[in-house]
């Protein structure tokens, strides 16, 4: 963990038409789990099956079939647990939320109402340098996706995909901790990134395997640190939730508008009423989707298929054991064992694949100079190839041969990047040693040969020579002259070097 100092950010303040207004934000985070079976069948959850190709009995809600639970599906949620530093309970249970659509065929979804298999966690949002916002985690508890229904196939038909029926989720609901809608978005980020070192799922938003409902409500100046006081959720504005979000730019975008509509009720003298809302992101703003329901419109009662779900604490224990290094620690150890600043360790460490590509090129050989090339020479052109690390026609096995050729001399810098450049194209795949040898890309590190080319340029131009003796600051210019010569082959180190005593400076 980062043992550094942080002040939490201030609160984003709207200034309305008679008043200013704060934002108080919460987040319920539908993480599909990294399962392979659903949550109560062994039907597949492979993405972008055939309709209704993964489709069990138990899914289809036949009649006699009964859920049995997957425990690899459990062991996840455990894991997300401790990865939020949460207490796990070992005794929890299922309930039924009844509730009538035409992709849950059987009437009601399995969940956690009243006993949860997590509780209270939290996770540290870094927002700048000394700036953060430690968000307290209320629970997260398991409950069945529902299907999806299709309405553009046909004018006049609307169709079900009841591949996702069953899928497990893990619901991660946040307290009320988050004060704007760049923090919201943030605490998605960080909230996915830790999933992903945890391998409890895989964060795709664009396949609705991550996404998230927003509660957002709006308060005057000073109400949020009443409600901090005594815990008194009154003080606070009506919430309005704005359902199935899965994009950071989206969220940000639907908070500021919902904001803003919420303002202007209550200052033209109405109230706000609690409902559930959609985004809609090519008008760039939420309308109403239904009124929220509360607990008992969902007519919950204990699942009478599934007894009590009870784990041994030896079973957690061994969870925590086998549980990877995760982002924060990951990125003070990137920051104490290579000497790099945080931001650089932060941009390495925010996706695994990323940390992991970094620290093969980085080991036994210089910390600040790996940095430097995955950052500015691999990243940027990934980031311009829109390509992912996992895709990069660089390895981090090239790309640390290429940094052992400049640690040894027998390339400078510049040749480097030529190096690069033909391992990404031309190269494929090949020894960087081997390409720098048949380009002729070996540095000259023989002292006479630059000696001879240092003396010839010196020779060659007097009246330079003389300007150089005053101004000492120009002799610049004969390295650069003597890189010209040599094709840019001559060990910058050893010219510098040598203009300065062949000058006498």
């Amino acid at each position: 963990m980062l043992d550094l100092a942080y002040e939490p950010p201030k609160p984003k303040v709207i200034s309305g038409a008679k008043a200013d207004w704060e934002l108080v934000i919460g987040l319920e985070v539908h993480a599909q789990v990294a399962s392979r079976a659903k949550l109560f069948s062994g039907a597949s959850t492979e993405f972008g099956a055939e309709p209704n190709s993964n489709v069990s009995f138990v899914d289809a809600a036949m009649p006699g079939m009964l859920p049995v639970i997957n425990e690899f599906c459990v062991e996840q949620a455990v894991r997300t647990g401790l990865g939020l530093k949460a207490a796990i309970n070992l005794r929890s249970a299922f309930d039924r939320k009844n509730y009538f659509y035409p992709d849950l065929p059987q009437g009601y979804q399995i969940s956690q109402l009243y006993h949860p298999i997590v509780g209270e966690g939290e996770i540290l949002v870094v927002l700048a340098p000394g700036i953060a916002r430690r968000v307290r985690v209320e629970r997260i508890h398991l409950e069945q996706d529902a299907g999806k229904s299709i309405h553009d196939l046909d004018p006049t038909m609307s169709f079900v995909d009841l591949n996702r029926t069953g899928v497990a989720l893990m619901e991660i609901v946040s307290r009320p901790d988050i004060r704007g809608p760049e923090e919201a978005a943030a605490y998605v980020a960080k909230l996915r990134q830790v999933l992903r070192y945890l391998g409890t799922c895989d964060g795709n938003m664009q396949n609705g395997n991550l996404r998230a409902d927003v509660n957002v409500s709006i308060c005057r100046p000073g109400d949020y640190e009443r409600y901090q006081a005594t815990g008194d959720h009154s003080v606070l504005g009506t919430r309005c939730e704005i359902k199935n979000m899965n994009s950071m730019r989206f969220i940000q975008a639907a908070i500021e508008f919902e904001a803003r509509r919420q303002i202007a009720i209550v200052e033209d003298g109405g109230k706000v009423e609690q409902e559930t809302r959609l985004y809609d992101p090519d008008r760039g703003e939420t309308r109403s989707m239904r009124s929220k329901e509360e607990a008992h419109d969902y007519r919950y009662f204990p699942c009478p298929d599934l007894l009590p779900l009870e784990i041994e604490q030896d079973w957690v224990d061994a969870i925590a054991a086998s549980m990877p290094e995760l982002p924060d620690a990951k990125r003070a150890r990137f920051v104490a064992d290579y000497g790099m600043t945080e931001y650089d360790a932060g941009v390495l460490t925010a996706e695994v694949e990323n940390a992991a590509f970094f620290e093969e090129v980085a080991r036994g050989r210089d910390g600040k100079q790996a940095a430097n090339w995955v950052i500015n020479e691999l990243f940027g052109r990934l980031n311009k190839e829109g390509l992912t690390v996992e895709a990069s026609p660089v390895s981090a096995r090239q790309l640390g041969g290429v940094l052992d050729l400049i640690a040894s001399g027998e390339i400078s810098g510049k040749m480097a990047k030529d190096l690069f450049e033909l391992l990404w194209t031309t190269e494929r795949g090949a020894d960087p040693a081997e390409v720098a040898a048949k380009h002729g890309m070996k540095q000259v590190t023989d002292l006479s040969a630059i000696e001879a080319a240092v003396e010839e340029i010196i020779a060659q131009n007097p009246a330079q020579v003389e300007k150089a003796k005053a101004n000492p600051k120009l002799a610049g210019w004969f390295v650069g002259q003597v890189l010209k010569a040599t094709g840019g082959k001559a060990n910058p180190a050893a010219v510098n070097a040598l203009v300065a005593t062949k000058l006498g400076l």
